[in-house]
């Protein structure tokens, strides 16, 4: 208990969210290719160092693994596999004081917090990993809300641009790559998601052996969302980049589910009734 209360100095003051709303918000909205903001230098950096202390390494605990020709990662399963100082901080993530600074700063109302961390939490990838693009699954699986935020705080330490690990915005027909950020420690990014937030880290990690690409990762939520941003609910769908392919010519089981991945909803359910 000694440990945890000595973790306990830092609180996210609203003194300092109101000044990122001022100096962020109207830069957030005409942002391109999509509403989002870059925060360098985000939070004290001993809080950020009490997180990468205790982040876990690929054999340390039970990480949900991603293998694909899409994507190479590894995802936290379970808040209780978390150190402290990590859970503290996301919790304060999740507050009402960042609530309502993430409200002012984009502009979107009624934003909820995701207490399950599903698809969020710890992330982290190994040399060679990749995470094609792609925009993310619209729907939370428990409580059916729409996902309309992603917060992203990297936690590389004297990373180099030789390492790769690109976090790569992209216009919406992926033609253009309209933006690039280097995944360096207490960068944090703010972005809008929807039907035309594209987005990855599509180049495969060229760092030493024995480093990992390490963020956190915090998925936001409302109640329904502006009309022309509605579309059926779907999973990751990934979209290949100018020639790109990422399609296996053999088709498995596995290889069919990927696919899935890649087509829009609407086309799904033209071909089912056209079948019927």
């Amino acid at each position: 208990m000694n440990t945890l209360k000595s973790k306990l100095k830092f609180c996210l003051e609203p003194e300092y969210l109101d000044s990122l709303v001022t100096k962020y918000s109207k830069q957030y909205i005409t942002a391109k290719p999509f509403p989002h903001i870059v925060i360098d230098n985000f939070l004290p950096e001993a809080v950020l160092e009490d997180v990468l202390a205790e982040f876990p390494q690929p054999d340390q605990i039970k990480w949900q693994q991603f293998d694909t020709v899409a994507e190479s990662k590894l995802a936290s399963t379970s808040e209780l596999l978390m150190g402290e100082a990590t859970r503290f901080l996301l919790y304060q993530l999740n507050s009402s004081v960042f609530i309502n600074f993430l409200e002012r700063l984009t502009s979107i109302e009624g934003i909820i917090p995701d207490p399950h961390f599903i698809g969020g939490g710890l992330h982290q990838i190994k040399k060679g990993g990749f995470l094609k693009v792609h925009v993310d699954f619209n729907k939370h699986s428990k409580m059916n809300l729409d996902r309309r935020l992603n917060l992203l705080i990297y936690l590389n330490k004297d990373w180099e641009e030789e390492y790769g690990g690109y976090f790569e915005l992209w216009n919406p027909d992926v033609t253009i790559c309209e933006k690039k950020l280097l995944p360096i420690f207490n960068r944090c990014v703010i972005f809008s998601t929807s039907e035309i937030s594209y987005h990855g880290h599509p180049e495969p990690l060229t760092c030493p052996d024995q480093w990992t690409r390490k963020s956190l990762a915090l998925y936001y939520y409302s109640q329904g969302r502006p009309e022309e941003e509605k579309a059926d609910n779907h999973s990751t769908i990934f979209k290949e980049r100018p020639g790109e392919k990422l399609i296996p010519k053999k088709e498995t089981i596995q290889t069919k589910e990927l696919l899935k991945k890649f087509i829009p909803p609407i086309l799904l359910d033209l071909k089912k009734s056209l079948l019927n």
